[in-house]
């Protein structure tokens, strides 16, 4: 190897490494200015396209043994109120619970509440039949009452999930919009006092959010599996089975309607709270099953490359959002084997052109470690910034654990192209920890 050779080598592999850095900037300095930036022009756009202010909104529940939940998440989401005070109907998919989850759901008694009970065979066959199941009583009902289904929202709110209390009138704000079929409104973990907890929360808080609002402003808002809001009407267009089997059915969703032409928008001044989870086996487990789901999404590629109603700007973010994270196990594997090349070439007294001495070795060895660390400080400050509801000092902690949670990352991509390669498919769903009831006056509200 010439001395060019290896100097392009160590070009190429900072570029590979400065550029994560470099990108989590550019996405700060758009998340930091969009949402003042993007709402005037968000209202004018409803204003132009008519009046499409949804009038019936269904909140719908998948259970599968969420008894430990399931009643507060119930209670929450029978409160929430939409434009004039309409009211949301809530129907819960008990599917083929076999703990308390039946129990708990009959002690709420309530004129709005529905429970469809699901049994074995037809039970347990992944949450996307669950929603389907749910989906086809709405339509049914929507169908006997001469209801408009342009005028039906139906939302998705996990077992573990709780509304804010305007995220209707929020929804309700952009659905004006005529020519909006779907919203996806902001997720926030509400256990994190634990450490894990805070890194999900500084993920979704702030990275997550700016990279929503990046899709929001270029037409790719992806739809999320909790706090995800659709017309009936966008829903009917899909046929009889609206969610797949896929680990990601939230995610084919929202693919599926764009290809429809289908807008969806995404909104940070509505959100929906979820549980974190604490453990670390079952969180690469859980981000195993989201990995391999992505990689099941990748067969839409071809369809979005030669859809006429995706612009090149979305169809590059799409696939950025689809590859990029197997790009980034490729790349870490190449990096590592270098690195670990030169140190043995160190060792032995043969070094390589790229890395040829301990100085160089450990100049890029400072350079990984800033690299790794810096994003995270950076979204900590960002996430005090916009939201101001956890310490600095709680946000830096969660930064710093924040290269952990990456690498944490990689093992379930790597874990996932091994399920997806040999062929498994199933698996456990996410366990919920137990929590407080909500407050009295809380359900004295809701009672009245």
């Amino acid at each position: 190897m010439t001395a060019a050779d290896s100097w392009y080598l160590v070009i190429v592999g900072y570029a590979i490494m400065l550029a994560w850095p470099v990108s989590t900037l550019a996405l700060v300095s758009f998340a930091v200015r969009y949402a003042a930036s993007h709402r005037t022009t968000t209202v004018s756009r409803s204003l132009a396209h008519g009046d499409g202010t949804p009038q019936h909104f269904w909140i719908i529940v998948p259970a599968l043994n969420e008894e430990v939940v399931v009643g507060n998440t119930v209670n929450a989401a029978l409160g929430l109120s939409g434009p004039g005070g309409t009211l949301a109907r809530v129907l819960v998919v008990d599917d083929g619970s076999d703990d308390r989850t039946p129990e708990v759901l009959a002690a709420i008694d309530h004129p709005r509440l529905r429970v469809l009970r699901r049994e074995l065979p037809e039970a347990r066959k992944g949450k996307g039949e669950a929603l389907n199941a749910a989906y086809r009583y709405i339509a049914e009902r929507t169908a006997e009452e001469g209801v408009d289904p342009e005028k039906v929202v139906i939302g998705i709110i996990d077992g573990d999930g709780q509304g804010s209390r305007n995220i209707l009138l929020e929804v309700s704000r952009m659905m004006r919009d005529t020519t909006i079929g779907a919203v996806q409104v902001q997720v926030r973990i509400r256990n994190r006092n634990k450490l894990l907890g805070a890194v999900q929360d500084l993920e979704f808080g702030a990275i997550v959010n700016a990279c929503q609002s990046l899709r929001d402003t270029i037409d790719t808002v992806g739809l999320g599996g909790n706090g995800q809001f659709t017309r009936l009407s966008a829903l009917l267009a899909l046929g009889d089975a609206p969610w797949s089997a896929c680990l990601v059915e939230d995610l084919e969703l929202g693919l599926r309607m764009h290809l429809d032409g289908v807008g969806i928008r995404y909104t940070p001044r509505a959100s929906v709270t979820q549980q974190a989870v604490v453990d670390l086996r079952r969180l690469t487990r859980q981000r195993t099953r989201w990995a391999q789901g992505n990689i099941q999404c990748v067969r839409y590629l071809r369809r979005l490359m030669n859809s006429k109603r995706i612009s090149t700007t979305s169809l590059l973010e799409v696939m950025h959002y689809l590859i990029s994270p197997w790009i980034n196990a490729v790349v870490t594997v190449v990096l590592l084997g270098a690195v670990t090349i030169a140190t043995v070439g160190l060792l032995i007294g043969h070094p390589v052109p790229y890395l040829h001495s301990w100085g160089a070795l450990g100049g890029s060895g400072a350079t990984w470690f800033a690299v790794t660390f810096f994003p995270g400080f950076v979204w900590a400050l960002v996430h005090r910034y916009r939201l101001r509801d956890e310490t600095l000092r709680r946000l830096l902690i969660a930064a710093a654990a924040y290269p952990i949670f990456l690498l944490l990352g990689l093992v379930a991509t790597y874990r996932a192209i091994g399920r997806q390669a040999t062929g498994r498919q199933a698996w456990a769903k996410t366990e919920r920890l137990a929590e407080e009831p909500l407050p009295n006056h809380l359900q004295v509200a809701l009672a009245a």
